[in-house]
């Protein structure tokens, strides 16, 4: 039971990098690292890459010096390794997806699906990006036998179409986007007016008994939360970039706000496969990041 960290052998940035990891525990090596000012940007899936100067400071701090075999050895023997497939896609990965679903979604309006991926690609999102969107898509996927209709789907790509990091109006914003741009494009005034309504619901995650359209969008959108620890701990990663304006204390007790806001849904997800794939994974996730940002100080509470 230790945090571990190998020689400063892999070069970048100018520098060579050590791995930080954890042979029992992810709260374990997350709980170290933010003892020792380990940045959150740093941390990849089942490690953290930390810079030449600072493996002396951190074996002092009680990270154990191994080799390199050693730590990789320890780390797959724990379960914690997160190998390639099951890692977070890289953007340029995901894009020829997206462009061949716009394509089979709205092939009269191919201008609209690349404004749309320019969006989804602005420099300042983290979390909220294209990979983002993929995942809802292929979520929307898994969560029916049937395929999503058009609506849907359409409320998927514009849901998070204008992110500007302020929740309520940015949903807000986007419904508006879509309803001009679809409009535009020529789609039946209640299939857009659908569309919007859609994408609105996503400010609160909380569609009507008898909403499959809702039901469908919002389990999708809130995927990411029952995804294998390592990943969603790349999601927490992402979304506290994403708000790096603000000081880990101030960012923590909005954190924690939505994470009690989103465990008080009974059930988070409302579709059967919803629950049965990322309930219970929901759950501890929810549970150990609200942990971890409650550290920063009684104002979180």
């Amino acid at each position: 039971m230790a945090v571990l960290i190998d020689p400063p052998r892999w070069p970048a940035h100018g520098t060579h990098f050590s791995h930080l990891v954890s042979d029992t525990a992810l709260g374990e090596l997350l709980e170290f690292a933010d003892a020792n000012g380990v940045p959150v940007r740093a941390f990849d899936h089942d490690h953290y890459d930390v810079p030449e100067r600072r493996h002396a400071e951190l074996v002092a701090a009680g990270a154990v010096p191994v080799t390199e075999f050693e730590l990789l050895r320890r780390l797959v023997a724990s379960g914690l390794r997160v190998r390639t497939p099951d890692r977070t896609p890289k953007p340029a990965q995901v894009l020829p997806v997206l462009a061949a679903a716009w394509h089979d979604l709205l092939p009269s309006a191919p201008g609209l699906g690349r404004e749309l991926v320019r969006r989804w690609q602005e420099p300042h999102r983290h979390y909220h990006d294209v990979r983002h969107l993929a995942q809802v898509l292929e979520a929307l996927d898994v969560l029916a036998d049937e395929p999503p209709p058009r609506p849907v789907l359409l409320a998927a790509w514009f849901h998070d179409a204008v992110y500007d990091g302020e929740p309520g109006t940015d949903e807000e914003r986007s419904a508006d986007l879509a309803a001009a741009e679809l409009a535009e494009a020529g789609l039946p005034a209640a299939e857009v007016a659908e569309v919007a309504r859609l994408v609105r619901l996503t400010i609160r995650h909380d569609p009507a008994p008898g909403d499959a359209a809702g039901v469908r969008l919002a389990d999708a959108d809130l995927s990411i939360l029952g995804q294998p620890p390592g990943r969603y701990h790349v999601y927490s990663r992402d979304v506290r970039l994403e708000y790096s304006r603000f000081s880990d204390e101030i960012f923590a007790a909005g954190r924690v706000r939505v994470l009690d806001a989103l465990s008080s849904f009974d059930p988070l997800y409302r579709s059967a496969t919803g629950q049965r794939l990322w309930e219970a994974q929901a759950a501890h996730n929810l549970a150990e990041e609200r942990g971890r940002w409650l550290r920063f100080g009684p104002s979180t509470g």
